[in-house]
């Protein structure tokens, strides 16, 4: 039987990120292509205490149906948490529990684009959101990303001559996957063309709590009093990504409209994993525990950047990062990035090609995305070392 798909999905492509995880499931492939936590960050026993007191003494709770806007305790406790500690939320917003920060862009989307509508998004971006605006068949106008955040230049341009903007789509702290954050006084210019062009801001913040140099940047979402900024956020990287819980805090129209539309996906997300989060904010040091992480991370990411310093410098250059968990690299133009990642998957390193997050894939790219929250030291440094030859090796036979 021939299967005809529809026009929405029909020109999607599977994630160039999932396609390499099938080589990294070789025991002998060092990965430096995922984006996982690494395995010391997770509260397992905590979790575990959690689930075991839940089931004892509220099963029904966690295994009945619920409201598609999500666990009310869990919903007033981050209501109250986001607006003391980052001014996040207006009496004019509201909050949805998500399937994770996945499900947000999944529901804006569909919540506000028409097909053919377009979608400023940094460039780079985080390759799940735009597979995401891409099956709604919007249109995708990237913007570069510079060391301090993205090109507010050229973005007004974008704003003033492109037809039918409905968001922009942004992740100011610690991008994925270029890593850099985005400086204040650009987050506040953003903010300006937003309410001159009249434009929703999508803003994207799952590594917000992962800063381990330098002091916090307000958010954008801290900016809005005029009701046009989205603010995602997500327990994927701070508790778990297994237990897919998402938040986002909008304007209550907005809100409204997501409720609806996710009452025809889930119904609503899932209740056991939305209790275990609200437990640990409330009855663990929740605090201490991004403390904890924050420290974790900062030794990995110091770890690669001296190895990324040590093996392939001068070739291959980068953004020092403040958190986080990825580093965007950039390769000499003379030399093909794709052929250098193939070879580096036969040489049993996994990285990422940075044209899987452009707007445009074809468009002529030179950089690679690393990551270095999953892998050992052991074997962060191996793979390092296995690239830095590689490279080496490129350049001389480019001279």
């Amino acid at each position: 039987m021939e299967y005809i798909f529809s026009d929405r999905v029909n020109t999607l492509k599977p994630s160039a990120i999932r396609e390499i995880f099938k080589y990294a499931s070789d025991p002998e492939v060092v990965s430096l292509s995922a984006g996982n936590p690494a395995p010391d960050a997770f509260p397992c026993k905590a979790v575990a205490e959690i689930s075991a007191e839940i089931f004892s003494t509220r099963p029904i709770d966690a295994l009945q149906y619920s409201v598609t806007e999500g666990y009310t305790p869990l919903r007033n406790h981050l209501k109250k948490y986001l607006k003391e500690k980052y001014n996040i939320g207006t009496e004019k917003d509201d909050l949805i529990i998500t399937s994770g920060a996945q499900q947000i862009m999944d529901l804006a989307t569909k919540s506000l684009c028409n097909e053919g509508d377009t979608v400023i998004c940094e460039a780079p971006s985080f390759i799940g959101s735009l597979n995401t605006f891409r099956s709604y068949n919007a249109k995708l106008v990237g913007v570069p990303v510079e060391s301090d955040g993205i090109n507010t230049e050229i973005l007004e341009e974008k704003l003033r001559t492109e037809k039918n903007i409905r968001f922009m789509y942004l992740i100011p702290n610690f991008q994925n996957p270029s890593g850099v954050t985005m400086s204040f006084e650009k987050r506040k210019k953003v903010y300006e063309l937003a309410r001159t062009y009249g434009v929703l801001i999508l803003e994207d913040n799952p590594y917000g709590d992962l800063r381990y140099y330098g002091e916090d940047i307000p958010s954008i979402k801290s900016l809005d009093t005029d009701g046009i900024v989205i603010y995602s956020g997500s327990f994927s990287k701070v508790l778990s990504p297994g237990i897919r819980v998402g938040f986002c805090v909008a304007p209550s129209p907005i809100v409204q409209k997501m409720v609806v539309c996710k009452q025809g996906e889930d119904v609503h997300t899932n209740i056991w994993s939305q209790m275990v989060a609200y437990e640990f904010m409330t009855k663990y040091d929740f605090e201490g525990h991004l403390e904890m992480l924050r420290n974790l991370y900062r030794k990995k990411a110091q770890f690669m950047m001296d190895l990324l310093d040590e093996h392939l410098a001068p070739y291959v250059t980068y953004d020092k990062i403040d958190g986080g968990l990825f580093i965007m690299c950039r390769l000499p133009e003379h030399i093909d990035m794709l052929a250098f990642c193939k070879e580096a998957v036969l040489r049993k390193v996994c990285v990422v090609p940075g044209n899987a997050f452009l707007t445009d894939e074809n468009e002529e790219c030179h950089t690679f995305r690393v990551n270095f929250s999953t892998p050992t030291d052991e074997q962060l440094e191996k793979g390092v070392t296995i690239l830095g030859k590689l490279v080496k090796e490129l350049c001389e036979k480019g001279e």
